[in-house]
């Protein structure tokens, strides 16, 4: 099976509808009329659409209600509308099937902002049906009502309120098709009082949801493959745009020896099996990538916006192909351009390339990679801090005697899955998961990746399940990010969706207090005063876990995977954890230093 392929039946129970190009909605009640709201909740059906999330109330309410009578869509209730955006953009990412989530009047249109921006930035298709006050009272400044036009102008590719029946499907059509074809999102807003109108007779939503593929040009291909076949060396970064192109990467990098830097999207379906590829850079990434980019004499970029050019190569020309235009030199000056879809043009320009028969720049990154892993791996021994060698390094950075991340995100690993589907929040977590969790079999990994966004794991694990309860959907989920959207734990309980919570709970905004420490500014702010949230869990309908030995981890994750239902195992971590970049200076072990010396003088914590 394909590395991004989903059951169609898993999408959508059996019944999946079209080919993506010319879906069609017929009326819900043959011979009887058919409400906007009816021919909307038909149309999202007959496209694939198998789960609405959000918060019922007042404007949507006709919708929610042709919901509860259309059998082939699901409704699933949120706590919070922004779990609904970030559940919907899960759900789109893993099937590529459009997502639909849910806002009423005002404050819960508001709401669904962050989660839709995520989607927005991940490039994946959203369609966001929200709910206005009454036509007549449009614009009178009425109980609740917010100009949605204005509001979503920037997250959406296409934003309209329906403002007459008449105007239906044709806004609809123009809604769907414009996020697909971005992919974005796309927002509909509909009054309160227009869901329960009539639709017009005979009117049918025709859909095409197809986007149209770039073919790389003849001059473009011809001289990246000059520049190329002048370099000595070269070095890849290969993002997601490259993910369905796994054996034309490989192929291009065989024929130039060539080290690849996988961004962290870049993981699913590129990483495993691969030997050529050393990890990630930037933050989360090592040192083996910071030898491969120094040592290049050449960049070929493949399918990645990579966003921090800081952590690239100086003075040696790039090649980028990428899909977008838009893309092509915007991080940092590039000497050929090629415009395409990355499996025809690495086709393409392989023809054009000579092959290089020197490895030391490709064994010399890989050596790199292999030692930095082995030192990374001595921290996953449960008893790493009883060693020599590990009693005197935690006397610096194991103070309270917590659970290495490390150790944990390793268990997690090796316990999970071979196509279990994994969601990090923002921070701490997804260093560990970048490191330690690998992209074996047909395993998907979905984050904040773009936007940086809190609390985003728990929801988009919510979304994951919906799709697929039979397959494992596990969350590495700070304690901050949890927290923040604390209330959709009831969502998993009600809707018995199977997820399995992994937090590591340090107790802090780990990467926060990482980044003040790197600049030699004291801890402050960061301290996270957490109940047991194993026992708020169980007290929330869910099975809660707490681990506070790590010698009790491998029993822990086993059985948390093993129990049916939602999980939440609430994991005592090492608060004082230090991931440093790969192109750590003296000046960053400086910062420690005087951070360190700072907090010893003020106390740790919120202290100053």
């Amino acid at each position: 099976m394909p590395v991004f392929a989903w059951s169609a039946a898993a999408v959508s129970g059996g019944r999946f509808v079209g080919d993506g190009q010319g879906y069609s909605s017929q009326p819900s009640r043959a011979g009887a009329m058919t409400t906007i709201a009816e021919q909307i909740v038909a149309t999202l059906a007959d496209l694939g659409v198998r789960t609405v999330w959000g918060v019922v109330g007042d404007a949507l309410n006709p919708v929610t209600d042709a919901i509860r009578r259309e059998e082939r869509v699901g409704w699933v209730g949120t706590r919070h509308e922004e779990a609904a955006a970030f559940a919907a953009g899960a759900q789109s990412q893993l099937t590529g099937v459009l997502g639909v989530c849910m806002g009423t009047v005002g404050p819960g249109a508001i709401h669904l902002l962050n989660g839709l921006y995520d989607a927005k930035k991940s490039r994946t298709p959203v369609l966001a049906i929200c709910g206005q006050v009454p036509l007549p009272e449009l614009g009178s400044d009425y109980f609740q009502e917010v100009d949605n036009d204005a509001l979503f102008g920037d997250v959406a590719e296409f934003c309209r309120t329906i403002t007459s029946p008449e105007q239906m499907p044709r806004l609809l059509e123009q809604a769907i098709q414009a996020a697909y074809a971005g992919p974005g999102v796309a927002v509909l807003t509909l009054p309160g009082d227009v869901g329960s109108m009539e639709a017009p007779a005979g009117t049918r939503a025709r859909l095409t949801t197809r986007r149209p593929v770039p073919v790389p040009q003849e001059e473009e291909l011809e001289r990246a493959a000059k520049l190329i076949n002048a370099a000595g060396s070269v070095t890849m970064l290969v993002g997601m745009g490259a993910r369905e192109a796994r054996a034309e990467v490989l192929a291009v990098a065989e024929r130039l020896n060539a080290p690849m830097v996988l961004t962290l999207k870049g993981k699913e379906g590129l990483e495993h099996d691969n030997p050529y590829q050393i990890g990630q850079s930037g933050l989360i990434g090592n040192p083996a990538t910071k030898k491969a980019f120094d040592a290049a004499d050449l960049l070929l970029m493949v399918g990645t916006d990579f966003p921090y050019p800081q952590w690239l190569p100086e003075g040696v020309p790039v090649v980028q192909l990428d899909l977008r235009a838009e893309n092509i030199g915007r991080r940092v000056p590039v000497e050929a351009g090629v415009v395409g879809d990355a499996a025809a043009g690495l086709r393409a320009l392989l023809g054009g390339l000579a092959a290089k028969k020197d490895r030391a720049h490709l064994d010399g990154a890989r050596a790199a990679y292999a030692s930095w892993n082995e030192r990374q791996r001595k921290l996953v021994d449960p008893e790493h801090d009883k060693g020599m060698i590990g009693k005197i390094r935690a006397r610096f950075d194991n103070t309270e005697a917590r659970i290495r991340p490390e150790a944990l995100a390793a268990v997690v690993d090796e316990l999970a899955a071979d196509d279990a589907v994994f969601t990090t929040d923002t921070g701490m977590s997804t260093v560990w998961m970048s490191r330690f969790v690998t992209m074996r079999g047909d395993r998907r990994m979905l984050g904040s990746y773009n936007l940086g966004s809190m609390a985003n794991a728990m929801p988009q694990a919510l979304g994951a399940s919906a799709v697929d309860r039979g397959r494992q959907v596990v969350a590495f989920c700070g304690d901050g990010g949890l927290t923040m959207l604390l209330g959709d734990l009831l969502t998993a309980v009600a809707y018995d969706l199977p997820v399995k919570l992994i937090v590591f709970d340090n107790g802090r905004l780990g990467m926060v207090k990482l980044e003040q420490e790197q600049g030699g500014l004291p801890e402050f702010g960061t301290v996270l005063g957490n109940p047991d949230l194993a026992a708020v869990a169980t007290a929330m309908g869910l099975t809660g876990i707490r681990v506070s030995d790590p010698r009790d981890l491998p029993g822990a994750i086993g059985k948390a995977l093993a129990t049916p239902g939602p999980v939440l195992v609430d994991v005592l971590t090492n608060p004082e954890e230090i991931s440093l970049p790969p192109k750590a200076t003296a000046s960053d072990a400086w910062g420690f230093a005087i951070a360190k010396l700072k907090e010893s003088v003020t106390s740790p914590g919120d202290k100053g």
